[in-house]
């Protein structure tokens, strides 16, 4: 699938405000990684780190908060993501398609959450994150698997081509990487309408991918009624509508 990456920058900028409240699997997700590299990383103090799509901050201010680093750049597509930011003097910013974009040099750490599902040529970043880190420096990132949103991708055929968990653990080991922990989970929210799901994706930004996808009132009613086989009852007897989330974790260590 081609992703138009302005429009991407577009949808994510609109969702900007509203994305912090609404990206409760993401802000969990940040968290694990958070913990995941507590375990890992070896020290808390690092010169140079590198997060790539940065977004709203989630996984920046737990960084800024749990490490010592000298430098923290941060890479988003659009220059309004500084907005969510306080002045800080370690803060670089890299705006742009982190595709197009030189990476920083003599990284100690690159980070990425809830990102790298929008790269096109997943082989060539992980190409320049081995390139761009010290020896045994890490990288550590979470991305989405196959069956995230499988709901969605179900009913209206949009959606991103998520890799399973073996391609990327190919990728890395191609690029000369150690791994050190590769996890996959499933977390589901629950929405009380299936337009609820819809202004929940709306409000994180996600209906980026579906930029030839227009709803029609027909397509809305059909899809509303579509989402009943993505529903039960929970214990009181209310409805209840599925969304998947199929968060991949990784922990990395570069070996050249």
């Amino acid at each position: 699938m081609n992703i138009d990456k302005s429009q991407v920058a577009q949808r994510f900028e609109k969702a900007g405000k509203s994305y912090t409240a609404q990206a409760i699997v993401q802000k969990k997700i940040c968290q694990h990684l958070l913990q995941l590299m507590q375990q890992y990383l070896p020290q808390k103090s690092l010169e140079r780190v590198f997060e790539i799509g940065c977004g709203s901050g989630n996984l920046s201010q737990l960084l800024l908060q749990n490490f010592d680093m000298n430098t923290l750049f941060l890479n988003d597509l659009y220059p309004r993501v500084q907005q969510h930011f306080q002045p800080n003097p370690i803060l670089e910013w890299q705006i742009g398609d982190i595709e197009q974009l030189d990476f920083p040099s003599s990284l100690n750490l690159i980070a990425s959450s809830s990102a790298l599902q929008w790269i096109c040529d997943l082989d060539a970043i992980f190409k320049k994150c081995a390139q761009a880190l010290v020896p045994a420096g890490y990288l550590c990132f979470s991305t989405f698997g196959q069956e995230n949103l499988k709901e969605i991708k179900t009913l209206t055929g949009q959606g991103l081509d998520y890799l399973p968990i073996e391609a990327i653990q190919d990728k890395l080991i191609q690029q000369g990487f150690e791994i050190l922990q590769l996890e996959e989970s499933l977390e589901m929210l629950n929405f009380s309408s299936p337009k609820e799901v819809l202004q929940h994706l709306k409000a994180t930004g996600v209906t980026a991918t579906a930029s030839q996808h227009r709803w029609s009132k027909q397509s809305l009613q059909q899809f509303y009624q579509d989402y009943q086989q993505f529903s039960e009852l929970d214990q009181t007897g209310q409805r209840q509508y599925q969304l998947s989330y199929h968060p991949i974790y990784c922990i990395a260590r570069s070996t050249s």
